[in-house]
């Protein structure tokens, strides 16, 4: 492993190198300062300008003012001064060390001082004449807000000194900067907390993770980096600087930084009344604390998240009770006016004593499930008295545990506010959450569908059995059971505003465009994703379901059946992922599945392993086979065609071991995706065909029409496009859309081998995104343009595949590697060639393919014949196959 506790790369700061390549490129430059707030990277950008400059051919040296060096004059840069220079008269000594300094061999000298601000003002004076008299380049770093004197400011000051100042990293370049220090992708998840925990500070961040690395609490799969839970312990280092940061703080600002960490944010007035306005505006002017207008409101909050960290982990037992049962008599005393004054009360009762009023407590929790706040809704549910228990409470409970993704003890939950539950409605209720909550635990469909049955044997009332028959289409849908889903759908109403049931409808109009998508009616599932999502948005104070961004999963899996498998689709899924990892729901484990499947279909197999290797880690962390057994396919799948075939075979060995449980809204059949492009990356193309086949029919029994299309399509770029065409053609007439046509396309342009319809089929590929589609076509056209003794337009058609290929992220297909080298080649030549090329021997090839060992040595012997090798390293090399 890396040594991660080592100096990190630069990453983000592109701009402020270029200007520094401008600065040393400037003779009239004298210096070139850098600023900004404490850990935000100002020494390792000034450290990474010093070695450029070395590198450039300039003398370097390098000084670090401080405190204990500012007492002393010339201290900081006393290492530097030529030996023998007489100080005592400072005019003519300055000028001696000048004379030295220039005199030298070699360039210019560039000079790093770090934190500039504690300079003595004899070296900020010496400092300032020899840039001026162009002895040196200074690099400076300062700090900002930290005070200095006129001396220290003149080395800033002036046209001919360049300066900078360094802002946070924002979350793209946390997530560069993360994955070139770990030397693998980050989670979103992860990558949120982080982002969040050290508001992008560079410094912050990598003790977060040396801590979190220590703890063991973040751990990488193979294919990414996530954290075990959420928990950031940081280092001792970390807390040493940050405490020695809020000691700074005057003593009359303890009580409010210390309330902050406890209730942020907090009104101002309630601020002031520990400490004198004045208090307060000083912890502001030291960058403590941030104020805040919002409309006639004025709010507090610490300036950094991990401030309050820091703050809690210091304050004793009594003193955290104290604040906190002082700040909910001072909330209850302005009389609780506020919306969430109740939830902010009883968590502060709670926190501080264990326990809270009971009416409190239930309403505090109506309040926190309405905001989405998960793990509060369950703390305060959970230290409600036994006696105090109901349905209602019992119910939100498991709904919350439900959605934090903890099946097993939301299936108790409801199953006790099932057995609590007298009114149909309370019935209803419980069975519409508990049939979901079965759903994603990984019991059998047919086990949520009997809790649905049972609970309208119960019902009597036409209006609540409609809901049930609303959640069977939407149990069936996710079970894999479009069809069956859809005509249970059929009479949904159009608009939220005309459902007799806010909930019931956001239900079905989740599932439903998934299965018009699925059945290949792409343009009606596109304005039913849309129409849900703005639905959900305008009943979201009456809505349970977790958040309105759920509804883009069914919109991504639509907009890509419709052929935009990279464009749209994944706009639209990456945002909703981000809401979704924000909120923490676990429901975005099926974007990242859908976005891997969109960069899958559009040839870019290193994005998709990254959505997919994401997806994997969510579903791992709740237990979640129904989406895992599909993402572990799409990630062999993944490895094979990018040539890492020990990654894709110890994945489909982590798949083989999953319980055998429904896939969930894709097509079962798509779970041998893996084990087909293994296959067909060890040149046993005529094995995977027999995989695809079988998957294709698993897809075609249960009705998806669109996940069927996409495996026959691979059955005809291994070469069995004769044997599918017909099944695509009609497959074409039935999906709206371009993507299902171009596929037809394809198939047919393969099958005829007629060069100007290879490239037509490579024209409708690229205009649905399908580049590796569009680059294997190219490339067949090519061969068959060899193959006509057309040099030229097969030149042509090579520069085509190429630069089609040159967007498929190292994508390496059967039909694209081999098209050029096997163009000589008969279809039986071809494949038997790649099953040799990879090292199977004639005699099991021969029994790969029901044919003697010597038919197979006859067919062999003609390829190299063909391709002019003799051996099977010369082979491998002339197919550009994996050996």
């Amino acid at each position: 492993m890396r040594d991660r506790a080592g100096r990190w790369p630069l990453v983000g700061r592109e701009a402020e190198l270029a200007y520094f390549a401008a600065a040393l490129a400037d003779r009239e430059c004298r210096g070139f300062v850098v600023g900004g707030a404490a850990g935000v990277g100002k020494s390792r950008l000034a450290e990474e300008c010093l070695e450029r400059a070395a590198a450039a051919g300039y003398r370097v040296g390098r000084a670090t003012a401080s405190v204990a060096a500012g007492a002393v004059p010339l201290g900081a840069i006393a290492h530097l001064l030529p030996v023998g220079v007489d100080l005592t008269d400072p005019v003519a000594g300055f000028a001696a060390v000048a004379r030295e300094l220039a005199s030298g061999p070699g360039r210019q000298w560039v000079l790093f001082v770090d934190d500039m601000h504690l300079l003595d003002a004899a070296s900020a004076v010496l400092l300032r004449q020899l840039m001026d008299t162009g002895v040196l380049l200074l690099i400076g770093t300062v700090r900002t807000g930290e005070p200095y004197g006129d001396a220290v400011a003149a080395l800033r000051g002036g046209d001919a000194v360049y300066r900078v100042d360094l802002t946070v990293l924002g979350p793209e370049q946390v997530e560069a900067l993360l994955q070139a220090a770990l030397g693998r992708p980050v989670a979103r998840r992860t990558l949120h907390e982080l982002s969040a925990a050290s508001g992008g500070n560079v410094l912050y961040l990598r003790e977060l993770v040396l801590g979190a690395l220590a703890a063991g609490n973040l751990a990488e799969d193979g294919e990414i980096w996530h954290l075990v839970d959420d928990r950031l312990p940081g280092t001792a280092r970390l807390t040493e600087m940050i405490s020695t940061r809020l000691a700074g703080a005057d003593a009359a600002g303890r009580p409010v930084l210390e309330l902050l960490a406890l209730c942020e944010p907090l009104p101002l007035a309630h601020a002031e009344a520990l400490a004198p306005p004045q208090v307060t505006a000083a912890l502001e002017r030291a960058g403590l604390v941030r104020i805040a207008q919002d409309r006639r409101r004025t709010t507090v909050s610490l300036a950094h998240p991990l401030y309050g960290e820091v703050l809690r982990a210091g304050l004793p037992v009594l003193r955290r009770r104290e604040l906190l049962l002082d700040q909910a008599a001072r909330v209850q005393a302005r009389g609780a006016r506020r919306r969430g004054d109740p939830l902010h009360i009883a968590g502060w009762q709670l926190t501080a004593t264990g326990t809270a009023d009971p009416a409190l407590l239930a309403r505090a929790a109506v309040l926190a499930r309405h905001a989405h706040d998960l793990p509060q809704t369950v703390a305060l549910l959970d230290a409600l008295p036994e006696k105090y228990r109901t349905t209602a409470t019992d119910l939100r409970l498991g709904e919350a545990l439900f959605e934090l993704g903890r099946w097993d003890r939301a299936e108790a939950t409801l199953a006790r506010a099932d057995a609590l539950a007298v009114e149909e409605q309370d019935r209803l209720a419980v069975a519409l959450v508990r049939t979901t909550n079965l759903l994603w635990s990984n019991a059998p469909v047919a086990e949520a569908l009997a809790v649905n049955d049972a609970a309208r044997e119960r019902i009597s009332g036409p209006a609540d059995r409609r809901k049930l028959t609303i959640n069977e289409g939407f149990l069936r849908i996710v079970g894999g059971r479009p069809v069956e889903g859809l005509a249970l759908l059929a009479d949904l109403e159009t608009d939220v505003g005309d459902a007799p049931d806010v909930n019931a409808w956001l239900r079905g109009a989740w599932m439903k465009p998934a299965a018009l998508a699925l059945v290949g009616r792409t343009a009606e599932a596109t304005t039913w994703a849309r129409r849900a999502h703005d639905g959900h948005r305008l009943v979201q104070e009456r809505a349970l379901a977790s958040h309105p961004a759920f509804q883009r999963v069914p919109l991504v899996l639509a907009l890509t059946e419709a052929g935009l498998p990279a464009a749209e689709a994944c706009r639209e899924g990456e945002h909703a992922y981000a809401e979704l990892t924000a909120a923490g729901s676990p429901v975005r484990i099926w974007l990242a599945v859908l976005l891997g499947r969109a960069h899958w279909l559009a040839g870019h197999p290193v994005t998709a392993r990254r959505w997919w290797a994401e997806a994997a880690t969510v579903a791992r962390s709740i237990d979640h086979a129904m989406a895992l057994r599909l993402v572990l396919a799409g990630l062999a799948a993944c490895a094979a065609v990018l040539g890492d075939l020990d990654a894709a075979e110890a994945t489909l060995a982590e798949h083989r071991a999953l319980p055998p449980v429904e896939p969930g809204l894709l097509s079962a059949g798509e779970e041998l995706l893996g084990e087909a492009w293994l296959l067909a990356a060890r040149g046993q193309v005529g094995r995977a065909r027999s995989v695809l086949v079988e998957a294709a029919g698993v897809a075609r029994a249960s009705g998806h029409v669109t996940g069927e299309a996409l495996l026959l399509t691979d059955v005809a770029r291994l070469g069995g496009a004769k044997e599918v065409t017909g099944r695509l053609t009609a497959l074409a007439l039935v999906c709206d859309g371009e993507l299902a046509p171009a596929r037809a396309q394809l198939a047919r342009a393969l099958v005829a081998d007629d060069p100007e319809l290879l490239l037509l089929a490579a024209d409708a590929c690229q205009a649905v995104g399908a580049e590796l589609l569009a680059a294997e076509a190219a490339a067949a056209a090519a061969a068959a343009w060899r193959r006509a003794d057309r040099p030229r337009r097969a030149a042509a058609a090579d520069r085509r595949a190429a630069t089609a290929r040159a967007r498929c992220e190292g994508a390496r297909t059967p039909l694209l590697t081999t098209a050029r080298a096997t163009a000589p080649l008969t279809v039986r030549e071809r494949e038997i060639a790649l099953l040799a090329a990879v090292g199977t021997t004639s005699k099991d090839i021969a029994t790969a393919l029901a044919l003697s060992v010597r038919t197979v040595n006859n067919h062999l012997q003609h390829a190299y014949a063909k391709l002019g090798v003799t051996t099977r390293h010369e082979l491998a090399q002339a197919l550009g196959v994996v050996e």
